[in-house]
């Protein structure tokens, strides 16, 4: 099987979770650190999961799923203890063209959550289309020893740049080039930042740029 990997944007699409239990919760937390609009059904709920009803950061439904309740959601995950139930929920989102997430039953999956190993708004997202995820775990595990914490601070100011050079020069082969080259550089926040001395020349270099204003 041949997955396609994406990352979605999923700020303020409704989204149901059935189930808040131990096998839900990680899933609900990253729906909500995608800024999705999550709704939960289940009868009882970890800790976590009334925290998040009771500050207004998803709708909690204190019951059993019934058919009917995907209606108008982007995304479906089944996440109970209880196979049968997962698999209606399934059935219930393929019927409604709903991406469903059957958690650990991966016959009955449209996508799986990966291992994400994260610095900011740097991700990296390891899966095993459900092969193995302790597999995926442990990667994620090595991967995350071995990338600096201050990843995701670097990657904004790297941001910042780009959208500083983009500005300045037009779409072409000496922009593409500068920035792969700002990619391998340190960049920091101030503005004699060697970096972004780098980009001014460059731009000097190809006629976007005065001399004055490189000062």
């Amino acid at each position: 099987m041949s997955l396609f990997p994406i990352f979605l944007k999923l700020t303020a699409r409704p989204c149901v979770v059935v189930g808040a239990g131990l096998i839900a919760e990680s899933k609900i937390e990253s729906l909500l650190l995608a800024e999705a609009r999550v709704t939960v059904i289940a009868p009882e709920a970890l800790p976590r999961v009334q925290e998040w009803a009771e500050a207004g950061e998803l709708q909690w439904h204190r019951r059993e799923y019934a058919p009917g309740d995907l209606a108008g959601a982007f995304l479906a995950v089944a996440a109970t203890a209880t196979p049968t139930v997962n698999r209606a929920v399934f059935t219930e989102a393929n019927a409604a063209d709903i991406l469903c997430n059957a958690v650990d039953d991966p016959p009955f999956c449209d996508f799986y959550f990966p291992s994400v190993v994260r610095r900011g708004e740097l991700q990296i997202a390891i899966s095993t289309a459900g092969e193995s995820p302790a597999l995926a775990q442990r990667l994620r595990k090595e991967i995350n020893a071995q990338l600096p914490l201050d990843t995701g601070e670097w990657l904004a100011e790297l941001g910042r740049l780009r959208r500083e050079v983009t500005a300045v020069e037009p779409i072409g082969e000496p922009r593409k080039l500068l920035l792969h080259e700002l990619a391998q550089r340190e960049v920091c926040g101030y503005d004699g930042c060697p970096s972004r001395m780098r980009a001014r020349q460059h731009a000097q270099e190809h006629g976007f740029l005065s001399a004055e204003e490189i000062l």
